[in-house]
């Protein structure tokens, strides 16, 4: 005679409670409550409104020039990501340097920990105030980024052409030259612009912290409450991040087709 069989919760219901428990838990200790969040739509739109109309003359005559600083910076941290990134993300592929990739990627791992703004905070001391330190703070979590990124790449690629140039005789050098950058070089590209698009976004925040950009003009206008002059830079800002948005994102799609 068979023994009755235990009844089970289903795993998707188990799930739901725990997720449902964790928020509980987390909104609790976050002060959420449904009377806050019932009037938070009017409390935005009433903050909003103090913003608009933007300030015209205030984004032509300031914001432009902290907008092209922090485009800037985002610029140089890219490039300076991207040249470091990329020997690393090489000699972190397992597949290609097992021993190496083994400690590589967990240090490029934490370096992508830390945020760009708490970087800044280091620089900002260490080489001063302004864009330098905003791009070097970019630049170093850009390494971590896209270092880690790029070995995923190289670990997923195609493996036959290695052991083509292997078989051929071809050392590390011709293995990279011949066989891996050939085939990872435009998905690494790509992903050299999406870090663009990312560090576009931080550069407008790092100058709160007085690395340069956009950020610290920001902070000036709430700080002396001119909300018209933030509106201006909020609009601003936003237009340059969509318009950086849709360029790379079309530039990234022909890289990734071939």
């Amino acid at each position: 005679m068979s023994r009755p069989r235990r009844s089970r919760l289903p795993g998707s219901l188990i799930v739901t409670l725990a997720v449902t428990a964790a928020f509980l838990w987390a909104a609790r200790a976050v002060g959420f409550s449904a009377d806050r969040f019932g009037g938070l739509p009017g409390s935005l739109a009433r903050m909003l409104a103090q913003f608009f109309p933007p300030d015209v003359a205030y984004g032509r005559e300031v914001v432009l020039g902290a907008i092209v600083e922090s485009i800037q910076i985002a610029w140089v941290g890219t490039l300076l990501g991207a040249v470091l990134s990329l020997p690393l993300g090489l000699f972190g592929a397992r597949n290609l340097f097992p021993r190496l990739g083994a400690w590589i990627k967990p240090v490029l791992g934490g370096i992508r920990a830390v945020p760009e703004i708490l970087l800044a905070l280091y620089f900002v001391p260490a080489v001063g105030l302004g864009a330098f330190a905003g791009a070097l703070a970019i630049g170093v979590h850009s390494v971590g980024m896209l270092g880690k990124l790029t070995a995923d790449v190289v670990e997923s690629m195609d493996t036959g052409p290695v052991e083509a140039v292997t078989a051929s005789g071809g050392g590390a050098v011709g293995v990279l030259r011949f066989a891996v950058l050939p085939q990872v070089l435009p998905e690494v590209l790509a992903l050299w612009l999406f870090r663009f698009e990312i560090n576009v976004r931080a550069s407008a925040v790092l100058g709160v912290v007085g690395a340069g950009g956009i950020g610290g003009v920001l902070l000036n206008t709430l700080r002396y409450r001119q909300f018209p002059q933030a509106g201006a830079v909020v609009l601003l800002t936003v237009l340059l991040v969509l318009t950086i948005d849709s360029v790379s994102g079309a530039i990234r799609k022909r890289l990734v087709r071939g």
